[in-house]
């Protein structure tokens, strides 16, 4: 049984994959409009997984005894004025979950649920892969600079990144 401080803290976690949700639809779709569709899907597949991420904890939550609440949601952010933009918000976004996800560890370590903490654990490795992700994509956008051929290709191989990087962390 998840007791009231962690099963606050969690249904507030749910809040914000949900919020990251949007904000990646949000992204996703202003690099749609731009005509960035490697860009664009790679965007909408994050969005995805957020939302798989909400899912995940809105099971747990119910399947520990507590009740999972679906919160309203503002709308995100639309209109950018560069893809580097997206990707350094894209970041600073990732930094600020990880730090939420830092805090839910701490908590349940302080209530000894160690239920919680074992679950979170997921949550920890997928942060530590999501910001790396969000940093080689800053890092290959500063490399290409002003070359629109560099860029014309960032976008259309961006939709294979993160399988390529999972692939080398994994050494397959």
């Amino acid at each position: 049984m998840l007791k009231e401080k962690m099963h606050a803290a969690l249904n507030h976690q749910i809040k914000i994959e949900a919020e990251s949700s949007q904000i990646y639809l949000g992204m996703a779709s202003w690099a749609e409009t731009k005509g960035l569709n490697g860009i664009a899907d790679f965007l909408y597949g994050h969005a995805d997984e957020e939302r798989m991420h909400m899912l995940k904890l809105v099971r747990y939550i119910n399947e520990r005894g507590g009740h999972a609440f679906i919160p309203l949601l503002e709308g995100p952010k639309n209109e950018y004025s560069s893809v580097n933009e997206v990707f350094e918000s894209f970041l600073n976004h990732e930094i600020e979950v990880s730090s939420q996800i830092d805090e839910l560890v701490g908590l349940a370590l302080s209530e000894r649920d160690y239920s919680t903490h074992n679950f979170l654990q997921w949550y920890v490795a997928e942060q530590i892969e999501e910001e790396s992700l969000a940093r080689t994509i800053l890092d290959k956008l500063a490399l290409i600079g002003e070359d629109k051929g560099g860029f014309y290709m960032f976008d259309r191989d961006l939709v294979n990144i993160k399988s390529s990087l999972s692939n080398e962390n994994t050494g397959i």
